[in-house]
């Protein structure tokens, strides 16, 4: 269930409120920033990959959207901001901001956030974009992994129903299949990279509620929906 407007409004204001209050300081990551670091990503994964994009036309052409990305690789998320339909401003591990990398993603828009604690500036940052109407990139299982969406992290689920904004499951596949010779820590250069976007849902049961028990019945639907994409683009690609 969608918030109303002038209530969610409403309760944007009183939450931007409490945050400056504790400190956190309320920023909308650059959208300009997001649509040239779109632009570096086509440009690099097209060049040094050939990704087959299946589904796009799924993307909501506008409005508040979250992306949720299966992770194994490193080159997921700059695959994810060069094939997608819309620029996506990326929650990122503080970690990855190192050196001259800090003002380069920050300036393309992407969102640092620290992982060992609740980190209300990122959360502030992330909440903007989509009460923006902008695309949130959220790696649920937190980390690298299998890439199998097998561990989820409530993350997700919070941003979902404090948002109101619709989930797509996204599958990128391939990426780990074979080590480049060139470069062992890269696919292949020219080899195919898939990515899958899904359908579309709501992470709520529509009641409105964000209760703990709210978020905890929302983390277990959006795992049961991303498995299920994932199994589907997997039959679907030959992966």
């Amino acid at each position: 269930m969608r918030r109303h407007p002038r209530r969610g409004a409403a309760l944007r204001d009183r939450e931007h409120r409490e945050h400056r209050e504790a400190g956190g300081p309320v920023t909308v990551p650059s959208e300009k920033g997001a649509a040239v670091g779109r632009g570096i990503g086509i440009g690099l994964m097209y060049g040094l990959w050939k990704p087959r994009v299946l589904g796009a036309w799924r993307v909501p052409a506008a409005g508040p959207v979250i992306l949720a990305v299966n992770h194994s690789h490193m080159i997921d998320g700059p695959m994810l901001m060069g094939t997608a339909p819309r620029p996506v401003h990326f929650l990122i591990k503080k970690e990855a901001f190192v050196g001259p990398l800090d003002p380069f993603l920050l300036g393309m828009g992407q969102v640092k956030v620290d992982r060992t604690s609740t980190d209300r500036t990122a959360i502030t940052s992330a909440l903007g974009v989509l009460d923006s109407g902008g695309v949130l990139g959220i790696f649920p299982e937190g980390t690298r992994g299998e890439g199998d969406f097998a561990s989820l992290r409530a993350g997700l689920a919070y941003f979902a129903l404090r948002s109101g904004a619709p989930i797509v499951p996204v599958a990128v596949l391939g990426s780990t299949e074979r080590r480049g010779r060139l470069i062992r820590a890269l696919p292949p250069l020219r080899s195919r990279v898939d990515v899958v976007f899904g359908d579309a849902f709501e992470a709520g049961d529509g009641s409105g509620c964000r209760t703990r028990k709210a978020l905890d019945d929302a983390t277990v639907r959006i795992q049961e929906r991303l498995t299920a994409h994932l199994e589907n683009a997997k039959r679907l690609t030959g992966r």
